[in-house]
């Protein structure tokens, strides 16, 4: 007989005579002569109730189905007598598969999000976090869905670099040297030849570099793979360890990348919205209320437009006090960007054009800059409650703005040869950008921790499971 999910049972049309279910077990409640077990098997965020007689023949293994114990039922799916469900199922036959000791860790009671990541081997079984992943799962798929349906290129770029996408040095170096004892050159140095590609080389920080190569030859790409940063940031919103989603589009300027970006965001809460309707009302109702609020407040109003001058202008004459007070040429910080989403424009926000020192060396110096004010055609997607979700740009295709965009931020050339060779075969307009895939989770579920919106979490001095 083929397994039946639970979520399809809970969806079933008609009563089934003979239904296989495996899952393990929610909760068990003992009454006279029956036993009503909750089975969950992860594939939605009802369990369904199965009804065990006192007169099977197996009865006796139901003492063995505690909390967290894993079960196998064959019986006949019947509409249910109870409130709040459609159907339930009588056992014919039951089985423990894996006993589940009082010491597991997921009674039925409420836990803290700190206790959960301690046991993050088995959060997913829990209500939140299945529901987080199942979350993850889709939009993962929402992603591909989008841009292969635009004919855009899927490219893996490598994990193991030589370069520094964003010139912050902020990296994870990779290496074989024996650190107790490394081999040095006869100054003295360590012989970094010796290592083994030969050079210095750390784990990606993006795939953008690698992907402009790609869009100068297949014209539309995207890559989607793990990034990491050694910031020691204990932040919500920082990991070292993420998802990024980076798309390159050839022949396309700033206009043409502000309405990729606002495009793929409202593609990404329109699908969660479609297909994740059960677990976003737990969401809603358990993590933010102001979650659909939230979602349906960037799906229906279309993104506001805002230079980078414009919002310094903005924030300055709203009158408010700020942690940190901006003045042209700073970052914008969080508590900025939300002000002018949910307060001044009430509506999510394009912010673009930024200055050009506080912006990466790869990004278009915009013509016609006031002296003292050089911008680059930078731009920032802010959504209510997140702040930026989206940073890109037009990427700079002259080559001698480049070189002198790569002295300005004390770059070496002869480590970027093959970015520069772009340049010098066949260049052409292009911009890109990079979403952050767990800053899109934390806004489409309202939960409030880069943490608990990613399987493993990688941050500093943690680095279990």
């Amino acid at each position: 007989m083929q397994r039946t999910l639970v979520k399809d049972a809970l969806n079933a049309t008609a009563p089934n005579d003979a239904i296989l279910l495996q899952g393990w077990v929610r909760t068990r409640r003992d009454a006279k002569g029956f036993s009503f077990i909750e089975l969950n098997d992860g594939s939605c965020l009802k369990g369904l109730q199965i009804i065990v007689d006192a007169a099977l023949p197996d009865y006796a293994q139901v003492t063995k189905a505690n909390t967290g114990a894993s079960i196998e039922v064959r019986g006949k799916l019947v509409a249910s007598q109870g409130q709040g469900q459609k159907w339930e199922v009588v056992a014919e036959k039951f089985i423990v598969l894996g006993e589940a000791d009082a010491t597991y860790p997921l009674q039925k009671k409420g836990h803290t999000m700190e206790f959960l990541r301690e046991i993050a081997h088995l959060r997913p079984r829990s209500n939140l976090f299945g529901a987080v992943f199942r979350v993850r799962s889709r939009l993962a798929y929402a992603v591909h869905q989008f841009f292969q349906e635009k004919g855009f290129y899927y490219v893996h770029t490598p994990i193991v670099t030589a370069s520094d996408a964003e010139g912050a040095g902020d990296m994870f170096r990779v290496t074989t040297l024996d650190l107790a004892n490394p081999p040095k050159t006869e100054q003295g140095d360590i012989d970094n030849a010796k290592d083994f590609f030969g050079r210095k080389t750390f784990l990606t920080v993006s795939g953008q570099l690698e992907a402009e190569i790609f869009a100068c030859a297949l014209s539309n790409v995207y890559t989607f793979g793990p990034t990491f940063r050694a910031e020691n940031s204990h932040t919500s919103r920082h990991a070292s360890e993420f998802w990024m989603i980076e798309p390159e589009v050839a022949f396309c300027d700033l206009n043409g990348n502000m309405d990729l970006a606002e495009e793929f965001v409202k593609h990404l809460i329109r699908d969660i919205r479609a297909h994740c309707a059960g677990d976003l009302e737990f969401f809603a109702k358990f993590v933010d209320k102001e979650l659909l609020t939230h979602l349906d407040f960037v799906l229906d109003k279309p993104f506001v437009r805002c230079s980078y001058t414009e919002a310094v202008e903005i924030l300055n004459r709203s009158g408010k006090t700020w942690e940190h007070p901006v003045a042209w040429g700073d970052n914008l910080q969080s508590e900025h960007e939300r002000y002018l989403t949910e307060e001044h424009f009430k509506c999510p926000v394009t912010v673009y054009n930024y200055p050009r020192a506080i912006k990466a060396f790869y990004m278009r110096q915009t013509d016609g800059c006031a002296a003292g004010r050089e911008t680059v055609a930078a731009m920032d997607l802010l959504v209510p409650g997140i702040g930026e979700i989206i940073g890109g740009s037009q990427r700079e295709e002259r080559l001698d703005q480049l070189r002198a965009g790569m002295a300005l931020h004390h770059l070496e050339e002869k480590n970027y040869w093959w970015y520069l060779d772009l340049r010098r075969y066949g260049t052409v307009p292009h911009a890109g950008f990079g979403l952050g895939f767990e800053r899109m989770l934390m806004f489409v579920t309202g939960v409030a921790n880069i943490r608990d919106v990613i399987p493993f979490a990688r941050t500093p001095g943690t680095a279990e499971f």
